[in-house]
């Protein structure tokens, strides 16, 4: 999650003093976004070591001056309603949050030195194999979808969640990510309000220039080279 895409939906959907929430918080970059802003920023987070960090950017966002309080749990946010203080049900008045994705959107490319070595992947896995990152496809649509139908419970009348998804190859296959949550909000008793499109590319004199990863163009090549363009 970009700190400014979080930034930018917080002062959009909420006023100061409302209440945000990141069911999937990382490292809180939405709670301490709304820290800055104003608002209560609260977060669930699944795995031990990044609720940690967590904490701590919390703790420097009140350190620097934040007007909003902050506070992220570490669970699954699949018990969303669970986890959420029982006197802020009917009170969220934003979700901003990312599916959990696995190694295939994360992590740098490096080589032991100038053209030479095996590629490797590094810092690509953030947690162990009962995180709904590295389920298949279907699997990581029936846990969304449960996490979303835990937002639908939480939020305010008219309140909003924003998901920021993007689509990544598995095997060179194409999985549609931002299809599934629209999907899964949908059987999540969610209404769609909008949809955002971006590209994930360069603009140099007026052409539009790729951004493809190593393991994307990879694949790519390969699939060429077999025949199936």
């Amino acid at each position: 999650m970009l700190p400014a895409i979080a930034r930018y939906l917080i002062a959009t959907y909420t006023h100061v003093g409302e209440p945000v929430c990141d069911p999937m918080a990382g490292i809180a970059t939405t709670v301490v976004e709304a820290m800055h802003l104003g608002r209560h920023g609260i977060g669930v987070e699944y795995e031990p070591h990044w609720a940690r960090l967590a904490a701590g950017n919390i703790d420097l966002a009140t350190s620097q001056g934040a007007a909003g309080a902050g506070e992220v749990v570490q669970s699954d946010a699949r018990q969303l309603p669970a986890l959420i203080p029982a006197q802020l049900h009917g009170r969220i008045a934003l979700v901003v949050t990312s599916p959990p994705y696995g190694p295939s959107t994360h992590g740098q490319v490096r080589t032991p030195g100038p053209r030479r070595g095996k590629v490797r992947k590094l810092h690509h896995r953030y947690g162990g194999a009962s995180n709904l990152a590295y389920r298949d496809p279907n699997e990581l649509a029936d846990g969304f979808t449960q996490i979303l139908t835990g937002c639908a419970a939480i939020l305010r009348p008219g309140g909003i969640v924003a998901v920021t998804a993007r689509p990544y190859r598995r095997h060179g296959e194409l999985v549609d990510i931002p299809g599934m949550v629209v999907a899964a909000g949908l059987s999540a008793g969610l209404r769609l309000h909008e949809e955002c499109a971006a590209l994930i590319a360069g603009v140099r004199h007026g052409r539009l220039v790729s951004h493809a990863s190593f393991f994307q163009q990879k694949n790519v090549r390969a699939a060429i080279a077999g025949g199936d363009p």
